[in-house]
């Protein structure tokens, strides 16, 4: 799970670990991306508005490495336009929430990439 706010962070952690998932953290896009090579997790929960590298931009390096580029990833994002959907679907994103959200959103999106 990739959020720079704390708050969201720990939602975000405690919906996926009750599915009974472990959860690795990371507060920007820079240490998502060192995160995700390293663990190769089954899915990549993660915010467009971070600092060192956005969501969009995160995104679009992890689809382009191959290492990462089959790990499915959830935008979870206070950005809720169309056209940020569009973009994010642009980068690779797999699916789009939008904060605020609901533990049951989070987790049928969870559920539907990682069994």
């Amino acid at each position: 799970i990739a959020d720079d706010t704390a708050s969201e962070l720990a939602l975000m952690s405690v919906v996926v670990k009750d599915l009974g998932h472990h959860v690795i953290t990371a507060v920007d896009g820079a240490t998502c991306i060192t995160a995700a090579k390293a663990n190769r997790p089954a899915l990549i929960l993660l915010d467009v508005v971070m600092p060192n590298s956005d969501g969009f931009k995160t995104c679009r390096q992890l689809k382009k490495d191959p290492d990462t580029a089959g790990i499915p990833i959830v935008i979870v994002s206070t950005k809720n336009q169309d056209s940020d959907k569009f973009w994010a679907e642009r980068q690779g994103a797999n699916h789009y929430i939008t904060k605020p959200f609901t533990p049951t959103q989070l987790s049928e999106a969870v559920r539907a990439f990682v069994a």
